[in-house]
């Protein structure tokens, strides 16, 4: 049996050429198969589709705590809550030490040999993961397998950013927790297992044609294209699974499966027991990699990858099969939740931002952002 990756000499929009007609009937029902694919998946919707329905919620929150950053209270030692732009050195310094994997923080001022020095000294193994500092929806999160590698990423990012060790539990996880300050349990209301964007070689098809038959990549084709350029003409071996993407964030392709029936009191006590530690973590999402269910329910063999606060998405709204009537239901019920717990912070002590230093930050985060998005949708996984 073939192993090998094959190399066509061919376009990555196409092997041959067709006459007009046939082309023009191919657009047409790719264009037809991809409306029908949107229209029966919510989840697939711009975000701002969603949650332009359940705005006057929001609004009614602000207008209730006279605040529009009421929420940067939820978790008081978190930067704006959690919301936006927080730091993940920020976080892992709040966190128990082994329960998220070795980090190396590396200033947007340091050289790159000062980088090489530094990987030296604390002898950290190929591979490894790298991702900026503060991010967001897996953007310019990359797997570093050389030293040229790594020195392209240092080269393209525009800001601070974490070489992280690679984890390589196989499964991915998400926890949705809160708890009331003052109380001894909290709730959680989601958990779910994240899948890789992959496809699988059949030893005829190119990487690009793999790609172009996708359902889940109809829509980022043109990011698909630009971040494998190098490999598009690969004709995969049959069975050999190809990964598009190493982030398993929802907005980067990945899938979410309910763990619902898995929730159970020693999941909760986990926990409860982090957020007693961290003491001010009242509100997120945990995304998690652990050995095994069972092994997270004993508290054992996980790594929290990221804590995402008071600005995180209760990912089962898309993992459980609801409408989306039902998702948007799950997602004001959560910001009731938010409310009351920013409340109760708020009159233990904690003040709300400034309308203008979270006006500032907002946008101060929201360039940062753009400009990671742009880096991440031009440069190729390697």
């Amino acid at each position: 049996m073939e192993t090998a990756v094959k190399k066509i000499s061919a376009s990555p929009f196409g092997t041959t050429e067709r006459l007009p007609f046939v082309k023009g009937i191919n657009t047409l029902f790719m264009a037809v198969r991809k409306f029908a694919y949107r229209i029966t998946h919510w989840e697939t919707w711009d975000w701002r589709i969603k949650y332009f329905i359940i705005a006057p919620a929001w609004f009614w929150f602000c207008l209730r705590a006279r605040s529009l950053w009421f929420f940067t209270t939820s978790n008081p030692t978190l930067t704006f809550g959690g919301f936006d732009g927080e730091s993940k050195k920020e976080i892992y310094e709040q966190l128990p030490v082994g329960t998220y994997p070795e980090s190396l923080f590396i200033s947007r001022a340091d050289s790159i040999d000062a980088v090489k020095k530094l990987l030296e000294i604390r002898s950290f193994p190929f591979p490894f993961v790298v991702k900026p500092d503060v991010g967001k929806m897996g953007l310019m999160f990359r797997v570093i397998n050389s030293l040229d590698e790594l020195e392209n990423y240092h080269r393209k990012i525009h800001c601070s950013y974490i070489i992280q060790k690679l984890v390589t539990y196989p499964l991915e996880v998400s926890v949705f927790y809160y708890r009331f300050p003052g109380t001894q349990k909290g709730t959680i209301t989601g958990f779910i297992r994240k899948e890789f964007l992959e496809v699988t070689g059949d030893g005829i098809s190119t990487l690009w044609q793999l790609i172009c038959r996708y359902p889940r990549v109809q829509f980022r084709l043109e990011e698909m294209r630009l971040k494998h350029k190098h490999r598009l003409n690969d004709v995969l071996p049959a069975g050999q699974v190809y990964c598009l993407s190493h982030a398993l964030n929802l907005s980067r392709g990945g899938k979410l499966v309910s763990l619902e029936h898995e929730k159970d009191e020693r999941l909760l006590k986990v926990f409860d027991e982090l957020s007693h530690y961290t003491r001010n973590f009242y509100y997120g999402r945990y995304d998690i990699r652990c050995q095994s269910i069972e092994h997270l329910k004993q508290g054992r063999e996980y790594y929290i990858l990221e804590y995402n606060g008071s600005g995180a998405e209760p990912h089962h709204v898309y993992g459980n099969g609801y409408t989306l009537w039902e998702a948007c239901a799950i997602l004001v019920s959560h910001w009731k939740r938010l409310y009351e717990i920013s409340v109760v912070n708020r009159k233990k002590g904690n003040v709300y931002w400034t309308f203008r230093a979270g006006w500032n930050f907002f946008r101060k985060t929201s360039d940062h952002l753009k400009q990671l998005q742009k880096i991440d949708s031009e440069t190729a996984i390697t």
